[in-house]
C-alpha cells in the first residue's frame, strides 16, 4: 500500500482501562476510497478504535494518523478530515432538520454560502428532501439515521466513520441505508462498525475483524472466506431415519461434526454436516455419501446441498465462537 493513498494509520495501538486492556497491539491502515466494516463481538474494542481515530480517546501507546496528521499533536486538524456519526446519533429532537443542520455547518465554520451549498447537497444525498422542514423529534429511526448521516458529510470530510449505522432498524430502513452507504462510499472513504454480516458482503470491499482488542484478520470478505475453508457444509433434510441418524452421518468421512434438528410442524430432519478441514475435502464427494447412505436405509430426502461458507462462519470461526452456532 502506497504511503501516498493511505488515509488512516494505526500503528500498535493500545488503550487500557486501568487494568483492562481494550485495544491491544492494533496495527491496520486504510487507503482513500476504501469502505471498510469493522467487525467484532461484543467489548472487542471496535467503539474504543472508532472513539480514538475521532479523537475522544487518546491511545495509551502507539500512533494513529488520519490524512498524515497525529491525533494526539492535531486533533483539531484530524478532525476537520471525519465525519462522524455514533451509534446514538447525536440529534436535538426539538429542532427541524434544515434548522439542525445549519447549526451543524456553522460548528463547522461553513461560510453563509458554503453552508447552504452544503446543505442542499447532502438533503439530496441522504434523501432528505421530503422532511427537510419537519421536526426531528417527529421523524423515523430511519430518517433520524439520514440527518445524522447528513450532519456527517455536511463539511464534505474525507473519511466517515459510522457506528453501528443500521442498529434498531426495521429491513427496509436498512436496506436504505445500506445503498446510501454505499453511493456515499463512491467519493468517501467509509469506515463502520456492524454486527450484521449480510451487510459486510453487501457494502464493503475490505473488512478487519479484531477480537480482544486484537486484530484476527484483515481482508476484502472473499478472501477472509478462503482462508478459513470453503464449502464446509452439507445441508441435508430428510425424513423416516432412525435414531441413530446422527451417529450414521458422523461416520461419514471427512465430517467434522453433525446437527441434526427437526424441522417444525413437520417429520422432516434438517442435517448439517460440517467438513473436516483438509485441502484434499471434496464436498460433492459427502453429498454423495449422504445421498447413498439415504438411499440405502430407504429414507426420503427432500434436498440435498452444499452451503458456502458465509461471512459469519468465518467471523465466528476467527473471534473463537464457532461453538456458538
Amino acid at each position: 500500500m502506497s504511503q501516498e493513498s493511505v488515509l488512516v494509520d494505526v500503528k500498535n495501538v493500545v488503550k487500557t482501562y486501568g487494568p483492562l486492556r481494550a485495544v491491544d497491539d492494533l496495527t491496520f491502515q486504510i487507503k482513500a476510497g476504501e469502505i471498510v466494516g469493522l467487525l467484532g463481538p461484543n467489548g472487542a474494542g471496535k467503539s474504543t478504535t472508532m472513539k480514538m481515530l475521532t479523537c475522544y480517546l487518546e491511545p495509551t501507546q502507539g500512533s494513529i494518523k488520519v490524512a498524515g496528521i497525529d491525533v494526539n499533536e492535531n486533533a483539531v486538524g484530524v478532525r476537520q478530515h471525519i465525519g462522524y456519526l455514533p451509534e446514538h446519533a447525536p440529534l436535538y429532537t426539538d429542532m427541524r432538520v434544515n434548522e439542525y443542520l445549519d447549526f451543524a455547518g456553522r460548528i463547522r465554520g461553513l461560510s453563509s454560502a458554503k453552508r447552504k451549498d452544503r446543505i442542499d447537497w447532502a438533503v439530496k444525498a441522504c434523501g432528505l428532501e421530503a422532511k427537510y422542514k419537519a421536526t426531528i423529534g417527529t421523524l423515523s429511526r430511519g430518517y433520524r439515521q439520514r440527518t445524522g448521516l447528513a450532519q456527517a458529510v455536511l463539511h464534505d470530510p474525507d473519511l466517515l466513520i459510522l457506528d453501528e449505522p443500521t442498529s434498531g432498524l426495521d429491513p427496509i430502513q436498512l436496506i436504505e441505508i445500506r445503498k446510501l452507504i454505499l453511493e456515499i462510499g463512491k467519493k468517501k472513504t467509509v469506515l463502520f462498525s456492524t454486527h450484521i454480516m449480510q451487510e459486510v458482503e453487501a457494502v464493503c470491499n475490505r473488512a478487519i475483524i479484531i477480537n480482544r482488542g486484537k486484530l484476527v484478520a484483515d481482508g476484502a470478505p472473499s478472501e477472509l472466506k478462503a482462508r478459513a475453508g470453503t464449502n464446509q457444509k452439507v445441508l441435508a433434510r430428510i425424513r423416516g431415519a432412525q435414531a441413530d441418524v446422527e451417529k450414521q452421518l458422523k461416520n461419514l468421512p471427512d465430517t467434522s461434526s453433525v446437527d441434526v434438528h427437526p424441522i417444525p410442524n413437520g417429520s422432516w430432519l434438517e442435517c448439517t454436516i460440517k467438513l473436516s478441514e483438509s485441502a484434499a475435502v471434496n464436498p460433492m464427494n459427502t453429498g454423495e455419501q449422504v445421498s447413498k447412505l439415504c438411499k440405502d436405509n430407504s429414507w426420503d430426502v427432500q434436498e440435498i446441498k452444499i452451503e458456502a461458507l458465509t461471512l459469519e462462519d468465518t467471523f465466528l470461526k476467527m473471534t473463537g465462537h464457532e461453538k456458538l452456532k
